[in-house]
Parts: C-alpha cells; structure tokens; sequence
C-alpha cells in the first residue's frame, strides 16, 4: 500500500549531499574505516539487503542511491521498495552490491539516514490515519534537526502530510511574541496592525497567518481576513465555536489547530472542523524505524 509519492527534488538532494558530506567526514576522519582496512581484502566483493525489521512507511531510500555513489558503487545499488510504502518486518527494501570494504564502510551512514526518515514518516501515518474521513491536513512545524529541514519534511509528506511553511522567509506566522510587543508599544489593534503590516511587508502571494489563543482574538483577526488563524491550545469545543464564529464572518479563512497534539487528541480536534492541525511531534518526536543491512560477503 502506497501513502504517498512525493517528489524527492532538488532541495532534497541538496540537503543530501550536505549531511552526508558530514556524516562521511565526523565517521572517516582522515584515516578511514580502520576495522575494516585491516580485516578485509580490497579486491573482496560482497552484496547485501537493506531489511526492515519493524512495520512502518519507508522514507530515505534516493539518499541510499546517493551514498553509494559516493564510493562509485551506483551500479551496485538496487531499491525494491519506493518511499511512502508501507513495509513489514522482513522485507527487503533495496539491494547493494560491489566492493565489501566499500559496503561494510557506508552502511552506519546509509542506515542513519533511512531509519531517521523512515521514523518521520511512519509517525506521521500514525497521526494521518487519526484524522481520517475529516477535512483537516496534518501539517509539520519548524521544529525540525538543525540541518535536516528539507528532508524531514520530504519524510512527513512520505507519511502522508503536508508542508507548513519551510522557513521564515516564505511565510508570514504573526505570533504572540510580535503582538506582545504592538501592544507593550501603546497599539490599539495589534493583530489588525500586524495583518496589515505583513500584507504591506511580504511579498505578493505571500501567506499571512496569525496565531490567536482566544476566541476574544480570533474575533479580532476575522474582519482583516487573514489567509489563516492559527488556533493555539484550544480545546475540541473552543474549536468547535471557533469553526462557527469562522463560517459565520469570514468562510474564506482557513483555521489552523496547534499546540499539545498527541495521537489520542488529534482525532477530536479534527472532528472540530478545522481544516490544518500543526504537529510539531511529527520531526521533533519520531523514532527511528528499525531497518537493517544484512550482508552477504560470499556472493
């Protein structure tokens, strides 16, 4: 079964090929993989399984291709699974082959990158499949590993999400921080001032979205009409008036719920009739899927 099959493009691959520049360099050093230098031939060759060992959804696997290409094994590299695909303990995600030295050297690096990924994906099918026959979208945060942005977030679409903004620079999110200052400076309408700020400020076609964390708020940012109102910890019923004072003043904006979502909370909030839920969980929280490189040095 098939989740999702989002494109893995150039922001990925760029992101890629940094990380595992790095990987490659905080593993190796200078001096390269001493164990096996020592223990095996260079002329050895070998092949290996990249295996699941739990149930999830598979993120990472281009980024296999990618590392083996770094030890000119491209040829070598086989996937039999696509990601987004939903696998078993005991399946066979891809296949390697060529230099043994070359496969026993990459394979912690190769299996880092696959397990993290695979872990953002298969969490965020859990929290998909929560909201399931509702109109609300899981979207990610920011709250993604330093360095890792484009990847984890190629990994929540893997799973079935949807993209929140990528940064600061491709979105407005008004937050309470930016109110708190408009109002500590003696304005009288802060969140209309911001909205109006950013409409001026942003670029054309650029999102606003104001974040609120009372309905005595969200009654404030619907006459501006923002693009969005993010909702912050408000329980399913506050979400549920929210949803009317919306439908009833300004139906075109979207509203966005965050704060606290958990798996058990998740299916309530959507319920509520919201139309985003905000889960920094999905890259702050995941667990590594377990997949491992089982090798087979006679072949």
């Amino acid at each position: 079964m098939t989740t999702s099959r989002p494109r893995f493009g150039d922001a990925e691959r760029k992101n890629a090929e940094a990380l595992i520049g790095l990987a490659l360099a905080e593993d190796l050093d200078d001096a390269g993989d001493l164990t096996t230098d020592a223990v095996i031939p260079p002329r050895a060759l070998g092949a290996a399984r990249l295996v699941a060992r739990a149930p999830g959804v598979v993120a990472g696997l281009p980024v296999v291709g990618m590392i083996m290409e770094r030890f000119e094994l491209a040829e070598g590299w086989r996937p039999l699974r696509d990601d987004g695909d939903r696998v078993q303990p005991g399946d066979v995600l891809g296949e390697l082959s060529g230099s043994f030295r070359s496969i026993l050297t990459l394979e912690r690096t190769a299996l880092n990158f696959v397990q993290r990924l695979s872990g953002v994906a298969t969490l965020t099918a859990r929290f998909v499949a929560q909201v399931e026959g509702t109109a609300a979208g899981v979207f990610d945060t920011r709250k993604t590993t330093p360095g890792w942005r484009a990847l984890e977030k190629y990994a929540v679409r893997c799973g079935g999400g949807r993209n929140h903004r990528i940064g600061l620079y491709d979105a407005v999110l008004v937050k309470d921080n930016h109110l708190g200052w408009l109002e500590a400076d003696g304005v009288d309408d802060p969140i209309g001032r911001a909205i109006a700020a950013a409409r001026a400020g942003a670029p054309r076609g650029a999102v606003v979205e104001v974040e609120v964390d009372t309905l005595d708020q969200l009654d404030s940012a619907l006459p501006h009409k923002p693009d969005l109102v993010l909702l912050d910890n408000l329980g399913p019923e506050a979400l549920r008036e929210a949803v009317r004072r919306r439908d009833r003043s300004a139906p075109g904006v979207e509203l966005e719920a965050s704060g606290g979502v958990t798996i058990a909370t998740i299916a309530a909030m959507a319920r509520a009739g919201v139309d985003r839920i905000s889960v920094g969980a999905l890259t702050h929280s995941a667990v590594a899927l377990d997949v491992a490189l089982d090798v087979d040095p006679a072949t």
